[in-house]
């Protein structure tokens, strides 16, 4: 079997190289937690087949794994639930009578039961079960193998030594302690959209103004004066569409409970695999998702007249953007799902992360350094300092970003900007590149 062996040494170069790490950065192999990523079919919103497909050919996050498993999509009503789950959910009526039987529950909201039927989609196509059986590269057989594990957790030589010189049994207990941290940090994000356009709401705010405005002004010319302001509103607000998003996030459930089952009852590599084995994976019940949590976020899509580009284009770079800012927010709110990020120099002290990470300014992290004890696989981190983002130095790499000016023109007497690639921070003058950085609050 082919062995995938990784350099992970974070600190082996020292901190004598800073210079040298100043003007070469290093690149660093550091443990990523693992992303797939899906978005929701609806019907209810213009421009859908343009969003769907710059969400499917949106850049995958840098900043985890990608852990696609093939389906990029899913609609809800293909996932209709239960009388029984309805009752659940629908327990008092309108009319404030509690519901008798569950076979009296008669109303089918997509909307209001769109977690439910998320859970549903979850469960009834085994998409925990596809989360693992990547983590392990399972082939058509049902045989498993460490490679993607070895590879993503970046282990060095004599970790992969000791796995292969190890019995079966002694090495997947070797597996088992490294792996760990990594399949437990596995998450799906799923996307919701809703596209407003926003002719109808200015429209409808202007007739409401202009009905207020006959009420209150009675000298004629006062009038047309407030609703030729009226219109002249409308038309500035009536083109384009309101974007929301809202982004659902899970974590694949794995710990020693369900990791033991796995290898003791599950696991079995090219060779040792039998049609039996192979089924009970296939309908095991074993792997879930648990909800993390969800972050919504807003934008608005303006044309102009001057703009060079198509609708459709000014559409794919919103949607783009607004999955970048929910993403964000999710990172600031749960722990769980903030990532580590190595610093890309250390003196001045600079990560490749800016306003796509939400960044505006001020931002705190705190600065860990990796060990990885080579026995076990274990990665710890231990922190080492604090830095903060400098207000002046954050880079915009949004989405399509590149495309404006990245310093201002050149003007004779005046110094020129510099251009900014990375995003700078203060703190302090013994940090290097290769160590690892997480936003705290």
């Amino acid at each position: 079997m082919k062995k995938s062996i990784i350099i992970f040494s974070l600190l082996s170069f020292g901190i004598s190289s800073l210079a040298q790490a100043q003007e070469k950065p290093m690149d660093v192999k550091y443990r990523r937690s693992s992303l797939h990523t899906m978005v929701i079919e609806s019907e209810k919103f213009p421009k859908k087949e343009v969003v769907l497909k710059a969400f499917n050919n949106s850049p995958f996050p840098d900043k985890y794994n990608d852990h696609q498993i093939g389906a990029k999509s899913f609609n809800p009503v293909n996932y209709p639930l239960t009388a029984e789950e309805k009752a659940a959910i629908y327990k008092p009526s309108k009319m404030g009578k509690l519901v008798a039987k569950a076979a009296d529950v008669k109303i089918d909201s997509v909307s209001k039961e769109l977690s439910f039927r998320i859970q549903k989609y979850l469960s009834k196509e085994k998409i925990a079960n596809k989360l693992v059986a990547k983590w392990f590269n399972r082939q058509s057989d049902g045989s498993f193998d460490y490679n993607l594990v070895a590879d993503r957790g970046v282990f060095n030589a004599s970790f992969l030594e000791t796995k292969s010189a190890q019995s079966s049994s002694d090495g997947q207990a070797l597996l088992k302690t490294a792996g760990f941290e990594l399949i437990s940090n596995t998450f799906v994000v799923i996307n919701k959209f809703n596209f407003v356009a926003n002719e109808p709401v200015a429209r409808a705010v202007r007739d409401v103004a202009k009905e207020e405005a006959i009420k209150s002004i009675t000298i004629p010319k006062l009038l047309e004066k407030a609703n030729k302001g009226l219109d002249a509103v409308y038309e500035k607000t009536k083109e384009g569409y309101s974007i929301f998003a809202t982004s659902y996030l899970y974590k694949l459930v794995w710990n020693d409970t369900i990791s033991n089952i796995f290898f003791n009852d599950l696991y079995k590599e090219k060779g040792s695999i039998d049609a039996k084995t192979k089924e009970a994976f296939d309908k095991s019940n074993l792997f879930k998702l648990e909800f993390v949590g969800d972050e919504s976020a807003t934008g608005l899509i303006l044309f102009s007249l001057k703009e060079k580009r198509t609708e459709d284009q000014i559409i794919e770079i919103a949607t783009v953007k607004i999955v970048d800012n929910v993403y964000a927010k999710l990172q600031k709110k749960y722990d769980v799902f903030k990532t580590k990020t190595p610093l890309y120099t250390g003196f001045p002290i600079t990560a490749k992360i800016g306003v796509k990470e939400g960044l505006e300014g001020g931002e705190k992290f705190e600065v860990l350094e990796q060990n990885i004890d080579p026995k076990t696989g274990v990665a710890t981190y231990k922190k080492i300092g604090k830095i903060k983002v400098n207000k002046k130095l954050v880079w915009d790499n949004t989405y399509n970003a590149g495309e404006a000016p990245l310093a201002e023109p050149v003007v004779e007497g005046k110094e020129a900007k510099p251009v900014i690639d990375r995003t700078t921070f203060d703190g302090g003058k013994k940090f290097y590149s290769g160590l690892l950085i997480k936003q705290i609050k």
